[in-house]
């Protein structure tokens, strides 16, 4: 068994290759590589889709919470793999089941991102995935990953 690891935003841009606004994990609080992963998602009020989801009662997006765990999933199956992300590298999110909201998301929340690994079977990685605000599950599913891993490429060559 591993020991525990904490990631700061430094170390997740390391891993992951989304930027602002699409950026969705703030820091990993521990990251168990083979086991699982627990995540912040700090929600403020000035977070882009806020202004259209809705003015009135801004609530984040369920799509973004589910993007959120899949992020969560990537940083945690590339420490898994052990596999140091280049251009060439990423995992992609291929596949949700199961996917559940409870609880809206407002602005001022500190989401959890949970992940464990269920298991890794011909390059696809399946997780169990819970989103919690104040220990209340807030949104859950179960999500798939896989990587992609390609050369770089040669000049005229096609893809």
């Amino acid at each position: 068994m591993s020991e525990p690891m904490t990631m700061d935003i430094e170390a997740i841009m390391r891993q992951l290759p989304h930027r602002y606004p699409f950026l969705l994990v703030d820091r990993v609080r521990e990251c168990v590589p083979g086991e699982r992963i627990v995540a912040v998602k700090n929600v403020t009020y000035d977070e882009p889709f806020f202004t259209g989801h809705f003015p009135s009662r801004p609530v984040m997006p369920g799509v973004l919470l589910i993007e959120a765990l899949a992020q969560a999933c990537g940083l945690l199956a590339f420490k898994t793999a052990g596999v140091v992300p280049t251009d060439h590298t990423r995992f992609y999110f291929v596949a949700i089941d199961k996917a559940r909201f409870r609880k809206p998301v407002e602005p001022g929340d500190q989401v959890l991102l949970k992940a464990t690994l269920l298991r890794s079977f011909k390059g696809i990685w399946r997780f169990q995935c819970v989103a919690e605000v104040d220990g209340a599950e807030v949104a859950a599913a179960e999500i798939m990953v896989a990587p992609e891993t390609r050369g770089p490429e040669r000049p005229g060559e096609a893809r």
